[in-house]
């Protein structure tokens, strides 16, 4: 057959058609790269990891400028038509964007459980936009969106942004139980607030732990009722804790958390007791130490007797002295601080020490000249 231009450009067409067919076909097995490159954003609030792995479509990109074009446009308003069935934006490019919860959380106030989620957005022309959280996590782009798969809708507002080239994810704030999600692209940004529930994934990561190897050691359980003695909460429990670290080890650490917790539930003769075992294993700056946490908490005559205990141990120390004063000034007992805070000037104080003696001292009417 005599091969005419009308026909070899027909041939031509149909080798192509072949070869990007076999290309397709093999695609999968050879990388390349991507027109818009695929990322993760990954982000811990509390102990919860929440992951998010998008690919990100450029507003400029091969000498286009799609600036103006975007929303309604690539990222187009409602649902529309695919496959016989209606499906919203993909809230990225190539395989749907995909977002995941190491615990439960909330979205906007509304309960999500933990796990793998397709994310969607459904655009509004009027400035809102309806968030999806979909089962369905296999799909490329928002093809095989079934509605009947979502797991949450949450309705936000879509704000203007100073102008974003690439579609970034990204947390715009974060706090200990929470943080806030936002998806930018040209001039736009829907932006989201994610809350963890922070006690019970702590609390549940700490019995976790303490089944295991951290279990075994004081520290372990002490850690986990030591946080919970911070944050002034489930001390039922935590005393069980506590009691299980000084049971392995007795320690100015367990005892100490011990008699915070006592504290904290009203039970100050237990809490008391304990800051004594306290007492008898500090060392010179713990008893010190163990002294100024009475003052903060207003125990001032259990704070002058830990300060005193710790002159009759380190009499040579000016430093001790000097808490004792301060301690006996601040409950009104001026004499007695006067004749204190003099002895630390004369025991060859630190500078910071001798300062802060001669400071309260000014305080009481006394004048002393500094030797140097």
């Amino acid at each position: 057959m005599k091969i005419t231009i009308s026909n070899f450009t027909r041939l031509f067409a149909i080798l192509l058609w072949i070869s990007t067919y076999n290309t397709t076909l093999t695609a999968q097995r050879l990388a390349t790269p991507r027109v818009s490159p695929p990322t993760e954003l990954k982000q811990t609030i509390g102990l919860t990891d929440i992951t998010i792995n998008y690919s990100r479509p450029k507003v400029k990109r091969d000498g286009q400028d799609r600036t103006g074009k975007i929303w309604g446009g690539a990222a187009w308003y409602g649902f529309i038509d695919a496959g016989g069935s209606k499906v919203p934006w993909r809230a990225g490019a190539n395989e749907n964007t995909l977002i995941t919860f190491s615990d439960d959380v909330s979205i906007e106030g509304q309960p999500l459980k933990a796990g793998k989620y397709g994310f969607y957005v459904a655009l509004s022309e009027d400035g809102n936009a309806t968030l999806i959280f979909s089962n369905k996590t296999d799909a490329w782009g928002s093809f095989g969106y079934q509605e009947s798969d979502d797991a949450l809708r949450v309705n936000v507002p879509i704000k203007d942004h100073p102008f974003v080239n690439p579609l970034t994810y990204d947390f715009m704030d974060l706090g200990n139980d929470f943080g806030i999600l936002g998806l930018s692209w040209e001039k736009k940004q829907i932006a989201f607030t994610i809350k963890v529930d922070l006690e019970e994934t702590v609390l549940a990561n700490f019995r976790h732990q303490l089944h295991g190897e951290a279990g075994k050691t004081w520290q372990g359980p002490n850690a986990a009722a030591a946080y919970c003695a911070q944050n002034n909460f489930n001390h039922e429990e935590a005393l069980k804790w506590v009691e299980h670290s000084i049971k392995i080890e007795k320690t100015v650490g367990n005892l100490g958390t011990k008699a915070q917790l006592l504290y904290q539930t009203g039970d100050k003769p237990a809490a008391f007791a304990a800051t004594d075992q306290v007492a008898h294993l500090a060392n010179n700056a713990q008893l010190n130490g163990l002294g100024y946490q009475m003052l903060q908490i207003g125990e001032m005559d259990k704070a002058i007797e830990y300060f005193e205990l710790n002159v009759d141990r380190n009499p040579e120390d000016a430093n001790v002295y000097d808490s004792l004063g301060e301690a006996l000034m601040m409950k009104g007992e001026n004499k007695k601080a006067i004749k204190i805070l003099k002895k630390a000037l004369t025991l060859n104080p630190a500078d910071n020490v001798k300062q802060n003696s001669m400071a309260n001292l000014k305080k009481m009417g006394v004048e002393m000249k500094d030797s140097h």
